[in-house]
């Protein structure tokens, strides 16, 4: 039984939450708080597997709780926000810079058309944070580990022309981490396809640009990808590229139950650069891209996957290290030391 806490400011929402989540039989709701404060109150005596968590409530707001439980007994935590108030998405994603697992918009009311659909992605948020790892907040200013020792059979790749790369539940964050280790003079197009809740990718854009050496967008129909940028796939379309850098958004079916799916732009890349492909996986539940990672290496691309450790969910990329499809396995950090030696042929 997952034991959940729900956290809101309004006791409408806390009841609503309530009776979405209390509708699945693996799902016990323990409490319920109207602040951070009432919620740091009642993690002193219990302790839930997973928080649902708001950003603006009196006393103490969602990214204040959020840092603190942290820091000091950290529990997985999703945040359940307002995607309409763009003050409420900077939390939110300050709240993943804190630690939160993912985040999704506030579920629609009974009646309303997203209504069963909201509420059936709030239940599968919850199970998915239920089984993630996390760990205290360090600081985006810890010096990252050693750099990785690049084999000879590897260190000229000066042809590699697209990076591309996927992630899932934890994404936001080893995103940042990885764009954040690499030079500001890094000098390929960066392609990324984000599983992330309707509404938010904007906002995720905004805050990846907030600490990104590099000029993070949404990715738009027909733009031709340009060294040293990067693009973020928009929602509801699957994201491909063809052999003369143009970006390609199709409402092709979802793949693995997601669009867009990093498979697809994988395989996208793949077919227009070939070997000079570089493929990345970080955290996320499923197989998402893992079998076309795979196929990158075959060609004689250059693949990487986030070790378990630093993961919160190492579903997409331990799917990719069983299939022996990354030549790399590290944190996101080093994944970005290793590509840019790789690049510059260091």
């Amino acid at each position: 039984m997952i034991k959940v806490l729900i956290v809101d400011d309004s006791a409408v929402h806390q009841n609503y939450l309530t009776y979405i989540l209390s509708s699945d039989p693996e799902i016990q709701v323990v409490g319920q708080a109207a602040n951070g404060k009432e919620a740091l109150e009642f993690l002193k005596l219990h302790q839930p597997d997973v928080i649902t968590m708001d950003i603006y409530m009196p006393e103490m707001d969602g990214f204040e709780v959020t840092r603190r439980i942290m820091e000091n007994n950290p529990l997985p935590i999703v945040i359940v926000s307002a995607v309409w108030d763009p003050m409420e998405v900077e939390k939110t994603f300050k709240a993943m810079e804190a630690g939160a697992v993912s985040l999704m918009e506030k579920p629609a009311g009974i009646g309303s058309p997203n209504s069963e659909q909201n509420a059936a992605e709030l239940i599968s948020m919850v199970k998915q944070a239920a089984v993630a790892k996390v760990a205290r907040i360090r600081s985006l200013r810890v010096p990252a580990s050693a750099p990785a020792v690049i084999p000879s059979s590897q260190r000229r790749r000066a042809g590699i022309k697209v990076v591309v790369l996927g992630a899932s539940t934890g994404g936001p964050a080893a995103i940042q981490q990885f764009l954040v280790g690499l030079p500001s003079d890094f000098s390929l197009p960066i392609l990324i396809v984000q599983h992330i809740s309707s509404g938010f990718t904007r906002g995720l854009v905004e805050w990846l640009n907030q600490s990104s050496p590099l000029q993070v967008y949404v990715a738009t129909q027909g733009e031709p990808i340009r060294g040293g940028y990067v693009y973020v796939a928009p929602e509801e379309f699957q994201m491909g590229v063809n052999n003369n850098g143009i970006i390609k958004l199709r409402e092709d079916p979802p793949e693995h139950f997601m669009r867009p799916a990093a498979s697809y732009l994988f395989r996208s890349a793949l077919k227009a650069f070939s070997n000079a492909t570089a493929g990345i996986l970080l955290t996320g539940m499923g197989v998402d891209g893992a079998a076309e990672l795979k196929l990158i290496k075959d060609a004689g691309g250059v693949t990487f996957a986030q070790n378990h450790n630093s993961s919160i969910i190492h579903g997409m990329p331990g799917e990719a290290i069983r299939l022996n499809g990354a030549d790399y396995v590290l944190s996101p950090r080093d994944i970005a030391s290793v590509l840019a030696g790789l690049v510059s042929n260091k």
